[in-house]
């Protein structure tokens, strides 16, 4: 079932670039940003085997990447910076989230928060998924949206390049990047049973 699920929102994903082009990457890109997992690992290496054909210009699909993720975190970050902060507040303890924790989130943002946001968006899952904290942490607007821009832009060249590279093949490179897809997911569950011992511990001791 899970193969079905992937091969239709791969050809979902294919048949909206060949449709719309350039808008179509936008598209798929600012869904991705709205915290929908819509890979880009598959967006971008299609419009790379698209450039390959001269369908249009690597600039052109890279730009289009990069401004998608841009719009798409625009709700994403509005979204925690208006009501975020205070749902947490009142109920992040039934979450595990202390004010504590908020406020440690706040020092760790305002000393490494804007570069930390352009590592992140080149990173697989984490950059899905990055803006609402970013709300919710009140990043300054700015430094959030230029830094979204300058990492997609990054993160969309390099997977563009991939797909020029890879022209047709795109059943390997979706396999190799899969495994790596599944290591982040691991490190994230070591991660997240860490951060809960951590916390579990410090309810039994309060």
């Amino acid at each position: 079932m899970l193969d079905t699920i992937l091969a239709n929102l791969i050809s979902f994903i294919e048949n909206v670039i060949t449709a719309m082009g350039p808008l179509g990457i936008s598209l798929l890109m600012a869904i991705e940003s709205c915290n929908i997992p819509l890979p880009s690992e598959a967006i971008l290496p299609f419009a790379g085997y698209l450039v390959s054909k001269g369908v249009f210009n690597i600039h052109v699909a890279a730009f289009a990447g990069a401004f998608g993720c841009v719009l798409g975190s625009i709700p994403s970050y509005y979204l925690g910076y208006i009501g975020g902060r205070p749902f947490v507040e009142k109920y992040g303890k039934y979450f595990l989230v202390s004010k504590k924790d908020l406020e440690d989130a706040d020092k760790w943002v305002e000393k490494y928060g804007d570069w930390s946001f352009f590592i992140c968006r080149m990173l697989p899952v984490v950059r899905t998924f990055i803006s609402l904290p970013a709300g919710i942490l009140r990043a300054k607007k700015r430094f959030f949206f230029t830094f979204t821009f300058l990492g997609s832009l990054v993160w969309s060249y390099l997977l563009v390049y991939v797909g020029v590279k890879m022209g047709q093949n795109m059943e390997a490179f979706k396999h190799i990047w899969h495994k790596f897809d599944v290591a982040i997911v691991v490190v994230c569950f070591v991660l997240g049973c860490l951060y809960l011992y951590k916390h579990f511990k410090h309810l039994k001791e309060s």
